[in-house]
């Protein structure tokens, strides 16, 4: 489903060590690193993090992307070799408590501030969530399909299309909360083209795609309401490690959060992948428009 991994690079510029090998440059030292994703979003966030953090006096700021799993992130935020990454709060709280039953937004919050680890901390989530959507075309949504719940009887007859996780994560949940069995179940990819291609054509009437996606109003795509919470909240939060932001600075990140809405960053996911704007100008006219720079 959603992206499960937040990524940062193994191998930095000569001189500047390894992250996971501990006692490099960080939030020990004064510098703020900031981990990203090779996923667009992720690179987003941490450039408008940058910005404000900067803004508010940060002097050392660097956005460092990809490579690694939540495994590694989790381990150079411990030794701070890392100091902050944009994360998602439904996987997150899973990562740290696989047993969670949590959906609803600030019960998932809640609980992941009781099952943080020591060392590390969770800032402001935001309003904006990048999460796991149902989505049909039109014609089925003019039918009367507006709700999970509208979809249950109808899924005999459908066929669905999504990751191969699908399966073994949601099939006995939409089966048990809204009676739903598709009639066939394709995998086809990760709220990506393959998704999206066989969505529009026809080969599958129901999708997973994610809510920040652009191709949903793009292509006239109807997402469902999850009318019983299903799906897990997934509202942007800093993950920091704990020590390595000022309270000025820890402020900044809030007022991003604050600003932070799901339009918005439909939006900003829109200027980078389709419009191929650089993510530093992005940030910046985040920042400004939502009145974050001095």
């Amino acid at each position: 489903m959603k992206r499960l991994v937040l990524l940062v690079v193994l191998v930095l510029a000569a001189g500047c060590g390894n992250p996971l090998a501990g006692g490099g440059e960080g939030g020990a030292t004064g510098d703020i690193i900031i981990g990203a994703s090779d996923v667009g979003e992720s690179l987003l966030l941490a450039q408008i993090y940058a910005g404000a953090l900067r803004d508010a006096g940060a002097a050392n700021v660097t956005v460092r992307p990809p490579v690694g799993s939540r495994e590694v992130v989790v381990k150079a935020l411990q030794d701070k070799s890392l100091s902050v990454v944009p994360d998602y709060s439904g996987n997150l709280l899973r990562y740290f408590d696989k047993d969670t039953t949590a959906t609803k937004p600030q019960d998932v919050y809640a609980q992941l501030r009781q099952k943080l680890p020591a060392g590390f901390e969770v800032l402001d989530q935001a309003p904006a969530e990048d999460k796991d959507l149902l989505v049909v075309g039109p014609q089925l949504a003019a039918s009367g399909v507006k709700t999970f719940s509208d979809l249950g009887p109808r899924c005999r007859e459908l066929v669905f299309g999504g990751p191969g996780q699908w399966s073994s994560r949601w099939k006995d949940k939409i089966k048990a909360l809204y009676g739903c069995e598709f009639k066939e179940i394709r995998t086809t990819d990760t709220g990506g083209p393959v998704t999206v291609a066989a969505l529009k054509s026809g080969d599958v009437q129901v999708a997973d795609l994610f809510s920040t996606s652009s191709t949903i109003a793009a292509n006239g795509f109807v997402p469902l309401v999850d009318d019983k919470n299903m799906f897990p909240a997934q509202n942007i939060v800093p993950l920091v490690a704990r020590g390595t932001l000022s309270p000025a600075e820890t402020a900044a990140l809030n007022r991003v959060s604050a600003a932070l809405t799901t339009e918005q960053l439909t939006r900003l996911n829109v200027e980078f992948t389709e419009e191929k704007r650089n993510p530093l100008d992005i940030a910046e006219d985040f920042l400004a428009r939502n009145h974050l720079k001095s």
